[in-house]
């Protein structure tokens, strides 16, 4: 098989010391445009040819992104060997992110990775590292059905449905899935602080530490396939889907930014002469700004499904507040904000990302548009104070996040910001995409329209 580069000592000298450990087989992963991970998996006696670019991928149309042309030239796969981990659940597996390269060369433009490396490379030549922390959200559910057709939680409390956040029992009786994860997490790095259960029945929430954003998508790309193979170890299944059920409370993947001095990775978001008293730099209010100009079309890669949608209102079905944001404004520390300055740690929190963001597509967004609220100087006006949980009450200046898939790929595609982070190729793959599954879900007779309309029309 041809190889792009010469095969390095370095690497035949890292191939020995894995397999001195165990290690048989290595993977070079890279994600499609559902953030999933894919791999040739290669015996671990080849890897200096693979780190060399020995694998070849047709992979556009792989995860719905692009259509397949038969054509056209092979990409290569270059992992990235400061991302390799031994899989701690199953050590004959080394696992590393990799680089999607076009004909071996360029980077593919469909390559979520790639997409994310140009904006970093564009924040450090404008002095700036950007780190980011992820909260994640997920369902953890036993693989059979109750009597109303729902997927049962660990606690035989019956179906999904809001339940009190931080239930000791509901997280200990969870424990076959959530002690291993703790120590996976541990092992590979993560700075796991704590774990809990969540609103839902059957939601977990996982807080680590933060990295910076390439190496943050890197391990939530490697944190999903820890989630499913943990699952799958207790006999349980995960699933990332936002909005399960009616009832249920939204798995939410609260982003968490900050930006930091390019040599010295100090933190410049806090000031203590912040003229609206509450500590933060005019960079932070300018990044700020900048993500709320371009809220709209972010919510396309942040909120990136029809079921995210259904997560975005203002409240639950027995009217309590959902928690998730409806309105692109920001906060002093007001969760009901898109974009909430925490009193707690000196970071922007996105609150409007949900269970199934890609991270590197989403990040890289976010990353563009508070980059040019800095070059611009924007300043996102007063925080905002009150609750707000109702799209009749606007706050002055703040809009409502789109709220369906279709008027968020709208706002994408028009965004002249769209254009600049991502290249023509992906954002016409893209859209086409993400409108050909709206047509597909709006194209659905639900139960709920034969019982509004069948027999009272």
């Amino acid at each position: 098989m041809d190889t792009v580069n010469q095969i390095n000592e370095s690497d035949v000298q890292l191939r020995d010391e894995l397999i001195a450990q165990g290690v048989e087989f290595v993977m070079g992963g890279w994600v499609d445009a559902l953030g999933r991970s894919k791999a040739k998996v290669v015996p671990v006696a080849l890897l200096p040819k693979m780190l060399a670019g020995s694998e070849r991928y047709t992979p556009r149309g792989m995860g719905g992104l692009g259509r397949m042309d038969p054509v056209e030239a092979e990409s290569v796969a270059m992992p990235d060997p400061a991302t390799l981990q031994i899989l701690p659940w199953d050590r004959r597996f080394a696992w590393m992110s990799a680089d999607l390269l076009a004909g071996g060369t360029e980077p593919f433009a469909l390559c979520p990775r790639s997409i994310l490396k140009r904006q970093v490379e564009a924040a450090a030549e404008a002095g700036f590292t950007m780190f980011l922390g992820i909260e994640p959200e997920l369902y953890v559910v036993r693989p059979e059905l109750d009597d109303e057709g729902y997927l049962r939680p660990l606690t035989d409390a019956g179906r999904i449905r809001p339940t009190q956040a931080y239930d000791v029992e509901s997280t200990m009786d969870a424990m076959a899935f959530l002690e291993p994860m703790s120590r996976y997490l541990t092992e590979c790095g993560y700075g796991l602080f704590s774990l809990d259960a969540e609103g839902g029945d059957g939601q977990y929430e996982f807080d680590f530490g933060y990295f910076p954003v390439l190496e943050m998508a890197d391990k939530h790309t490697l944190f999903k396939l820890m989630v499913r193979a943990a699952a799958k170890d207790a006999g349980l299944v995960a699933s990332f889907m936002p909005k399960p059920y009616k009832s249920a409370w939204g798995s939410g993947h609260h982003f968490n930014m900050s930006l930091g001095d390019v040599e010295t990775g100090q933190n410049l978001f806090r000031d203590a002469d912040d003229v609206r008293g509450a500590g933060w730099s005019k960079l932070a209010y300018s990044f700020t700004a900048g993500i709320l100009r371009h809220a709209a079309a972010i919510a396309a890669v942040a909120t990136p499904t029809v079921n995210s949608y259904k997560r975005l209102t203002p409240r639950m079905t027995d009217g309590n507040i959902s928690w998730a944001p409806t309105v692109a404004a920001y906060g002093d520390n007001n969760r009901s904000c898109m974009l909430r300055l925490p009193h707690n740690r000196p970071a922007v929190e996105n609150r409007a990302v949900d269970s199934a963001v890609n991270p590197y597509l989403a990040s890289a967004f976010m990353l563009a548009a508070g980059l040019e609220g800095v070059r611009e100087n924007l300043d996102p006006g007063e925080p905002v104070t009150t609750v707000t949980d109702s799209a009749t009450a606007l706050p002055a200046g703040a809009v409502r996040l789109p709220r369906t898939l279709q008027e968020a790929v709208d706002a994408f595609e028009a965004d002249p910001l769209t254009h600049e982070v991502f290249s023509e190729d992906f954002v016409g793959a893209y859209v086409e995409m993400k409108r050909t599954e709206w047509d597909d879900f709006h194209s659905q007779i639900t139960p709920w329209e034969r019982d509004a309309y069948l027999l009272n029309l």
